[in-house]
């Protein structure tokens, strides 16, 4: 089952934006995103209804963060993106029938709700500032003697 790494990628999207002074286009993001512009411009529409970034458009344009890195959380973007699903496995609804089946899939279901909601709390708790300075300590004690451009 292929993994959902759209978390990480606008995350990385997100820290890249904090250290850019012009807006980033749709066509940048998609760039770096490894999709279009319209799939892009979908992603970074949830951050805007969210009021973590703006978008303005024409020439000059793109998407800036309109909220400090201390303002958003790993959840929040997490939410913003729709709430993906956290576990590539989950309850089977092959034999509803079945007791056996009944049985697995109330606990399942129970366990992995609590750790979907334990680790939504820890989201909560980390910041896009503490990424930044996670970035800014491992620049620190690179060999690179500037900030790296945007990857994408």
């Amino acid at each position: 089952m292929r993994r959902d790494s759209r978390l990480s990628r606008i995350l990385h999207v997100l820290i890249h934006m904090a250290e850019h002074e012009e807006p980033l286009t749709s066509e940048a993001v998609a760039a770096f995103l490894s999709t279009n512009p319209v799939v892009a411009r979908r992603l970074m529409a949830g951050l805007r209804d969210a009021g973590f970034l703006t978008s303005k458009k024409g020439h000059g344009g793109g998407w800036e963060l309109a909220a400090p890195l201390e303002a958003i959380t790993l959840a929040d973007v997490f939410h913003a993106l729709g709430d993906p699903a956290v576990f590539a496995f989950g309850p089977t609804e092959d034999q509803p029938d079945c007791l056996v089946e009944q049985a697995i899939n109330e606990r399942l279901a129970a366990t992995l709700d609590d750790a979907r909601a334990m680790l939504l709390a820890r989201f909560g708790e980390i910041t896009l500032a503490d990424i930044n300075a996670d970035f800014e300590s491992k620049l620190k004690d690179s060999p690179w003697t500037s900030k790296p451009v945007f990857c994408g």
